[in-house]
Order: C-alpha cells, then structure tokens, then sequence
C-alpha cells in the first residue's frame, strides 16, 4: 500500500491521463483489492475518475510544514483547472447515468405538487397594492402592483378605469432579466417612499458582485448612472422635494465597507456622496430604514459585535450619529418611534439576567449614546426575545418559550415608570402557535405600510405548508391570509387527507365566544396524520443533550429497515432550516426518515449555545452530529448500512469532519458548496470573508487556534486507506464565499489517500454558471434535488423504491 503514497511527482504531473489512469488501475488492484472489504450496492460506470496533476507546493504555519500537491488548483484561471473539472462533470454524468428515469420521475412527482401558477398575498402600501406572482410554465416570480380601490372615492376609480390606471402594473419581471442574461440572481429590491422609483441590485454572474439599477417606475426607463458595481443593501429618503438612494459598496474581498449616497434627478442619477467608511476589516456594513421611515440605520457589524449610526431623514446634510460605541461580544438592533429608540441587544445587564440572552431597551433619541438605555422586558427563564419589531403604535416581540414559537405585540407608549418585566407576566398576553406547536418556526412577512394595525407573519413547520397570517394588533385577532398550495398530496401520502388545525391562544382579553367564533373561521392544514415529526435530545460525547427533530411516513417508514438523511449545519448561530418543502414527500413517501441535527454552533434558546460550537470549540459541532447519526442507527431509526449525510457551505464542514471521525457510521453523503479546505483558506487573509470568518473558527496567526482549526480541517484530515462512503459534492465554478477549488482539492485528495475501489464512488458536480446560491428558478430547482435524492437512493441500494399508492 505504501506504493501510492511515494509517487514520483513527475508522473502524477503528467498530462497524460492515459498513463495515470492505467498506472492506478495497476496500483489499486495490487495494492487495495485484498482490503477492500466493501460490496458494492450499485453499479460503477466504466470509465475511472480523472486524476488531476500535482504540483509541489509547501505551506508553513507554527513550526510546521506540510506538502499541498493540489494548492494550484486555487488558480481557477489555470487551463489545467478548467481542463480537470470538465472532466469531472463528465465522470459524474457517467456515475448518474443509470438514474436519468428516475431523475425524471423525481422531478414529475416534484412539479405535479407544485399548482400552476402562485401568487403571494397583496401588500397595501400607500395608495398601491403591490404583489408577486409565477406565471404558468415560468421559472421566475414578477413583482407587480395597482392602485388601491380602497383608497379611491368612486369618481376616482372611474377616472382610472377609463384611462387604464386601474390595470396591474409589471415593475419587474425575474423571467424577462433571465432570457436577457442566463443567470440572475436579484440581491435586494426597495420601492421609494414616493413610489416612483424602484433600486434593485443584480448578479449576473455568480460572483455575488451586485450591480445598481434604478428603474422609473413612471414611464419604465433605466436612469442613466444605473450600474454600480458591488452593492449590498439599499435605503431610500426623501427629504422634501429630494430624494436620495443610500446604498453599501463592498471591497475587492466582498466585504460590504462604504456607506455612499445617491441624489435622484427627473432623469439622471447625481454624482455619490461618500457618508461612511468601515475601516476595521473584521466589520461589515449594513443600511436600513426604520419601520416609520425617521431614521436610516448603519449598522457595523462583526460576527459578535455591532455599532449603529443614524441619519435622520428630515436632517439627512446632518450627516451621522452614532447612537452607542462597539464594546466586544455586544450587538444591537434599534427601531424608532415618536421620539425614542427601542432597541433589542444583549449588553450585560445588572439585576437578574444571568443568561446571554437578548432583551429590550429603550432611551430618548437625543440621550441614546449618553445616557444608559432603560430596560423594559427582560427574559424569563423560559422565554427570549428572538426579534422585534414596530409598527403602528405597537411593539411586536417573536418569542420562543422552550420549542413554542410566538408573538406578542405591546402598545406604545410603554410605561416606563414602572420596573422591567419579564415575559411571563399577563400584560404580554402572547400568542403561541398550534399544533405542532413545537415545531413551528415564525418569521415577519411583508410589513411596508406603517400605518396599519395589521401585523403579517410567516408560519412554518415540517410537516405544514407555510400560512401567512395577519394578525390585528388592535383586536388581538388573526386572520389567515393564504396558505402554500400542494397539488396531489392525497395521493401519495397514505392517508389522503390533511389535518386541520386552530390556533390555542390568542389573548385573554378576548372573550370565549368571540375567541371560539374567530378560530372557527380561519383553520390551517398540516400533514401529521400522514407524517410523523417529533423533536428528540441526544446525549454528546460530554453529556450535553442535543436537539433532534425526526420526520418520517407514517405508512411507509420502517423501524430498521428505512434508509435516513441526516441534515446538519452549526455555524454563525443560524438556526438549521426546518420549515416545509414539498420536494421532502418524495424521500418520505419511498420510506427514508429525515432527521435534523441543532448541533453547537448553530441557532439555540441563547447565544451561549453558538459559542459552545465555534472557535476553540468547533469540535463539539462534529462530536454532536456524529452522535446524532449513532443515535439513530443505535435507536433502529435508520437501518444501519443506510444513513446518509448532507450539508451546505459551512454545513458541509461539518459533515465532511464527521465522515473522517466515522466513514464507516455514513451511507452516503452530499457536500454542496462545501467548505472544506478551512486551514488553507484562513491561512489567506486575502481570500473573501476570511478575516470576518476569524470570529467564528479562529485566526490560524495564533497557534492554539492554528492547532484546533488543522484537528478538524477535513481536507487535512482524510483518514488514509478507508473505504469512504458514496459522495456527492456539487460546486460552483463563480463561487466567491467558497472557492470551487475547496470542493475540487478534496475530491482529489480522497481519491488518492483512500480506497481506490470505494472512491469512484466520490463525485464532483460543478456548475459552469451561478456562484453559491442555487442558479434557477423553481423549476430548475425541482432538476437539482430530484439529481441529489437519485443519487441518495442510488447509493443505499434503494433506487427501486416505489411510492405508495393512496
């Protein structure tokens, strides 16, 4: 077996790949076909994997050294590079060409749930009504609008009527930029206050480098300045009879640094004013209005830290106003009303706050910076404060109280004679969600008229299409707006009928008739008669009990014997995605069992659960998930040959560390956009969120940190001569958050350090367009996942599953 590992470099550099692929062909048989062990559940395609150069390379860091033979790959410009990933693209056309039917049935049984054509509910706003809708047979949406016939008299309406004003108007349509440039990808869209201009930013590469368009919504012309390059966030003022676009412009490493401002003509954009500049390279910037439009915010932000400056919009020549100093491992996010800043942080606080948790304050605009912030809710020991926000003389609160998810809304003025409150106390009067309770997850939806009493929300679940629900913060009564639409449910699921379900609590003011009279005429469908979801703690490797959220078919789930996809992410203190996909139903329905990993490192009840996952102690991230996958093979959840892994960006980090810990735990596994070259990047600080990544894994210059970061790196720490598991790995030629060569250099190097056999079963997919984010429109997205599920079922020896007839 040592024969592989001394290689002349000569040879492995040769570009002849006839040479290489017979040399191996000779050095696995000789050396690999008495260990291999493993019996192939599916068939390999006849070609073998393509093999690219090497090229010395040395990397030095702490006293230590060691050889990267694939580091050129780095230079995506190489010939060699292009050369090398084509043939890949090929390789793994010809690993998946045995399932192109059942790609096609995956991706049937994907759009036939999908309705024809959807539309998202209007938005009042002003004297318009604005909304998105997805044409039959179209990819993108298109963000339309009309006049509002409620705020019209009738000789107004006829008026319009008669000239055709009444009719809906196309501000923007995704399909029409697509046919125009192949990919798009829309970063940020605002309308003006005076609704006559919309800025929106556009990639057509890939590259996350955004241009600046701003469109006349009067007469449908392009301003002439439109395309600056490398905007992130935009805000709108209108002072007067001017109006200006404030907007971010990142750095050549994509980190948003300037804050610049546009002055808006009848028919030309002005020349930009330069308002604000980040100068700390671990700081990124950001712009937004407050709900009322008084103030526009700058927000710096690290990982951990944040510093805020207004510009007040009545005063926007004052310049900025820094509303409280950046301290380390201190954040907060304001909104404003009638004077005073209401703001969400979790500053240390004295009294009985022990936690990190995020609580709010509040201070008189004028004394923000000087004068110490009043708190006004504190948490409970069973319930944060998640997000906040105003609108209409009401503070709204999300809030989570153990799995439930919730809002509660407090008129404003606010008594601020009296002590802090916690949120437990009856004058809350929170609203929790219903069955699942535990499983649902709440976001703001679409909230532009300040003016109203009617706040909208999102409301999600496994096992839920997702409902949008108004909810009048003046009634305390809810109203469900619209519902996701899936086609042919019935069908599949077993069962064939959804659940109904009613929301448990309102508000106690509220009288029993009215209350009962409210909930009997807005009800909601879920699929838990026909899906199982439940939410499970797993002991880790130092007893701390780690959240697991389980989803199977009731019907076609077997204990044992179905195969499992456990997903994972823990970084950045995000929380992992769990709400409702209907693509799901097509792994559910053949029998898999899917299951959610809420590792360290991701969003938990506090911040404390980040940083248990981050930095020095990343490992707990991979510990966790690696427990995760033992429990459910242990627990006959999963059949033990047949649990697969999958995860995305930083996700990926996490699965592809678990594989080398365990391979032999993993069926199959799916790293997409993966970061998995962590040591070799961090060690580059000229690399595109490098330095702002220091936060959350370390900085390689320091060495306990250098050392913890090489323990888990998965492209350092390929265990030699294993047998991997089957792995899909798809990447993004344009990439700029992770670099396609990440993906390309792991590929290459666990082919060459492990079972030759065993690892043409490891795939690369890249894609020639679009960067980090998927390139497509629903459609296309529906060709994606039916090609990961196939390869999934393809890899377990479950291909053949059927779906079961209702």
């Amino acid at each position: 077996m040592a024969c592989i590992f001394l290689l002349n470099p000569r040879w492995t550099a040769t570009r002849n790949p006839s040479f290489n692929l017979a040399f191996l062909r000779l050095i696995s048989s000789a050396s690999f076909s008495a260990l291999c062990q493993k019996k192939p559940l599916f068939n390999l395609p006849s070609e073998t994997p393509p093999i690219p150069k090497k090229v010395p390379f040395q990397v030095a860091a702490h006293g230590r050294q060691w050889k990267d033979p694939y580091h050129w790959m780095s230079n995506i410009q190489d010939p060699d590079f292009t050369e090398y990933v084509n043939r890949e693209n090929s390789y793994a056309e010809a690993f998946m060409a045995d399932t192109r039917s059942l790609r096609e049935k995956l991706v049937g049984e994907m759009t036939r749930r999908m309705p024809p054509k959807t539309e998202t509910p209007p938005q009042h706003w002003g004297p318009w009504v604005y909304y998105q809708f997805i044409p039959e047979e179209k990819e993108y949406p298109i963000l339309c609008r009309r006049l509002d016939s409620k705020k019209k008299g009738w000789l107004k309406s006829l008026s319009d009527f008669l000239t055709g004003r009444d009719k809906d108007i196309v501000l923007l349509d995704w399909n029409e930029l697509a046919e125009k440039h192949g990919y798009i990808h829309v970063g940020t869209c605002r309308v003006s206050p005076d609704h006559k201009f919309l800025a929106y930013t556009l990639d057509t590469r890939g590259n996350e480098r955004f241009a600046l368009i701003v469109k006349d919504l009067r007469d449908g012309s392009i301003l002439s300045a439109s395309g600056v390059d490398g905007v992130v966030s935009l805000a709108w003022v209108q002072d007067g009879g001017n109006l200006y676009l404030y907007y971010t412009l990142s750095d050549a490493s994509q980190r948003p640094y300037r804050v610049l401002r546009k002055k808006i003509g009848s028919d030309a954009l002005g020349d930009d004013d330069n308002v604000y500049t980040e100068i700390d390279s671990s700081f990124c910037v950001d712009i937004t209005n407050t709900k009322d439009g008084r103030f526009v915010t700058v927000n710096s932000n690290s990982r951990t830290s944040s510093e805020v400056y207004v510009i007040d919009t009545s005063k926007p020549e004052d310049g900025l106003r820094r509303v409280h100093k950046r301290i380390p491992n201190v954040q907060y996010f304001l909104e404003h009303h009638c004077g005073y800043f209401y703001v969400l942080t979790n500053a240390p606080v004295h009294g009985n706050l022990s936690r990190e948790d995020y609580y709010l304050a509040i201070s008189k605009v004028e004394d923000a910076e000087s004068a110490t912030w009043q708190n006004i809710v504190l948490p409970s020991e069973d319930t944060s404060i998640h997000d906040m926000d105003i609108s209409n003389g009401h503070l709204v609160l999300f809030l989570r109280k153990g799995d439930l998810a919730g809002i509660c809304s407090i008129e404003i003025p606010i008594d601020l004679s009296s002590k802090p409150r916690e949120m437990e106390m009856d004058w809350l009067h929170p609203w929790y969600f219903p069955i699942p309770a535990d499983m649902c997850t709440v976001v703001p939806g679409s909230n532009n008229d300040f003016m109203s009493t009617v706040y909208r929300v999102v409301i999600s679940s496994p096992v839920m299409p997702d409902v949008v629900v108004d909810y009048d913060m003046s009634t305390k009564e809810f109203h469900i707006v619209q519902q996701d639409e899936v086609m042919g449910v019935s069908e599949n699921t077993g069962s064939c009928t959804p659940d109904s379900y009613t929301i448990s609590h309102i508000d106690s003011k509220i009288s029993e008739e009215r209350y009962n009279q409210n909930i009997s005429e807005h009800q909601w469908r879920n699929f838990s008669s026909a899906y199982s979801c439940e939410k499970l703690e797993v002991a880790s490797h130092d007893g701390v009990r780690v959240p697991l959220t389980i989803l199977y078919s009731k019907h076609a789930w077997k204990r044992g014997h179905s195969p499992g996809l456990l997903y994972g992410y823990g970084a950045y203190g995000e929380d992992l995605d769990q709400s409702w996909s209907g693509d799901r139903l097509s792994l559910l329905d053949r029998g898999w069992m899917l299951a959610f990993a809420d590792v360290r490192g991701g969003g938990g009840d506090d911040p404390s659960w980040h940083k248990s996952g981050s930095g020095l102690l990343k490992l707990n991230s991979i510990y966790d998930f690696v427990a995760c996958g033992e429990y459910l093979v242990n627990e006959n959840f999963v059949h033990s040959k047949q649990l697969s892994a999958i995860g995305h960006s930083a996700g990926a980090l996490l699965v592809a560390s678990a594989i080398n810990k365990r391979p032999e735990l993993f069926g199959a596994a799916i790293l997409k956009v993966p970061f998995l070259d962590i040591c070799n990047t961090l060690l580059d600080p000229s690399l595109p969120l490098t330095i702002l990544d220091y936060e959350e894994f370390g900085n390689p210059q320091i060495k306990s940190e250098f050392e913890s970061i090489l323990s888990y790196s998965p492209y350092e720490n390929i265990p030699r001569g294993i047998c991997p598991p089957p792995t899909l790995v798809i990447a993004s030629f344009h990439d700029s958050r992770v670099g396609v060569w990440e993906a390309a250099k792991w590929v290459a190097k666990v082919r060459e350090v492990t079972c030759p056999s065993c690892s043409r079963s490891v795939i690369l997919r890249v894609s020639m367009i679009g960067g980090h984010f998927s390139e497509g429109g629903r459609f296309a997205h529906c060709h994606e996942t039916a090609y990961e599920y196939a390869f999934l079922l393809k890899a377990v020896g479950a291909s053949e599953q059927t779906v079961p007839e209702c």
